[in-house]
């Protein structure tokens, strides 16, 4: 109980600092700046604040990412996804994940930052970390090298959709909209292309060693990752 108690209180000391710095974040971006800024806001401990963030706001910008998954999975589990296509599932939810922002200079100060070379892993775990979350919510049960490439495709869809709605002007982002479905339909096609090559000859001649290939299994995630790596893994569901 007294972990459980501890962990509330980091948590809820973190969020604090996190919609403190919210305010901050359009004028100074997720920099220290804006770290101190939200320290002195909310009166929290500084020592207690870095301890909960080593690297300052690039932490909370961190959770401030997963805690737009989080939202997201939310809305997911409260819509009729049941009715609708794969397709119409995924555009569904990127669009939702999307909507749920509330302000389009956080999300391109967090683009900012995750673009520089000492972040961009870091970046690059958190779409993932988002694609697998669109995944899981409408039900993808794939365990095999098809659990990577679902990932790894969506996640050049979002990346793709998020900075062309960073610069859309259009009205209600219907522009976005239209991007977002052309780029799911490039997806589809290749799919298409992909099950014709199967029945082709060569396909057909190829078939055993792609069939070894889908055997391969998600690894266990490495340990030792700096940050928060190990936490935004997320396992494929066990056989």
């Amino acid at each position: 109980m007294h972990d459980d108690a501890q962990n509330h209180a980091s948590t809820d000391i973190k969020t604090r600092l996190l919609e403190a710095a919210e305010m901050h974040v359009p004028f100074d971006g997720w920099s220290e700046t804006t770290f101190v800024a939200a320290i002195a806001d909310t009166g929290v401990d500084a020592t207690v604040a870095r301890a909960l963030c080593p690297r300052g706001a690039v932490d909370l910008a961190v959770a401030y990412h997963k805690r737009g998954d989080s939202q997201m999975e939310d809305a997911l589990r409260a819509a009729a996804l049941q009715d609708m296509k794969i397709r119409e599932k995924i555009t569904f939810a990127v669009r939702t994940r999307l909507e749920l922002c509330p302000d389009r200079e956080i999300i391109r100060r967090g683009s900012t930052l995750f673009a520089l070379p000492q972040h961009a892993a870091t970046g690059a775990q958190l779409i993932w970390g988002t694609s697998d979350a669109i995944w899981r919510a409408i039900g993808d049960s794939s365990r095999d090298i098809n659990w990577y490439s679902k990932r790894a495709t969506l996640s050049a869809v979002y990346s793709a959709t998020v900075l062309y709605w960073l610069g859309d002007d259009s009205g209600a982002q219907e522009a976005t909209w239209a991007f977002l479905d052309r780029r799911i339909e490039n997806v589809m096609q290749f799919e298409k292309t992909k099950a014709q090559f199967n029945k082709s000859p060569l396909g057909k001649l190829m078939a055993a060693p792609l069939n070894a290939l889908s055997k391969c299994r998600a690894p266990e995630p490495p340990k030792g990752l700096p940050g928060n790596f190990e936490n935004l893994w997320t396992p494929p569901p066990s056989s």
